[in-house]
């Protein structure tokens, strides 16, 4: 799995670890520009969602959170068969349009 992330650029993030560093700069910046932080913050004193995303990871190619649809696509094409595998269980693509992800509930806005 290393050989392709490097291949690509790219390197695993934990999820969990995104989470609180997402958090962390809200309370250090002001929780006005950071309009998921409530539910994040649920989500890192949350035992069961915790167990859940600290075996969850997203990827990172050049430096970057969010690129283009061709290297997700090639990085998946890699990436496929390793899932069912000891290190990859799962494999999902995000779209970075938030009219296309879920939205905080009701008491987190």
């Amino acid at each position: 799995m290393s050989d392709i992330l490097a291949k690509h650029n790219a390197r695993l993030r934990n999820q969990l670890d995104a989470f609180a560093d997402y958090v962390a700069a809200a309370e250090r910046s002001g929780q006005e520009n950071f309009p998921l932080y409530k539910w994040t913050k649920a989500v890192i004193e949350d035992p069961e969602k915790i167990e859940k995303h600290s075996k969850a990871f997203s990827i990172h190619v050049a430096g970057e959170e969010v690129y283009g649809k061709d290297a997700a696509d090639a990085l998946e094409a890699e990436l496929r068969p390793l899932v069912g595998g000891p290190l990859v269980t799962r494999l999902t693509k995000h779209d970075s349009n938030p009219a296309n992800n879920p939205q905080p509930p009701a008491q987190y806005r």
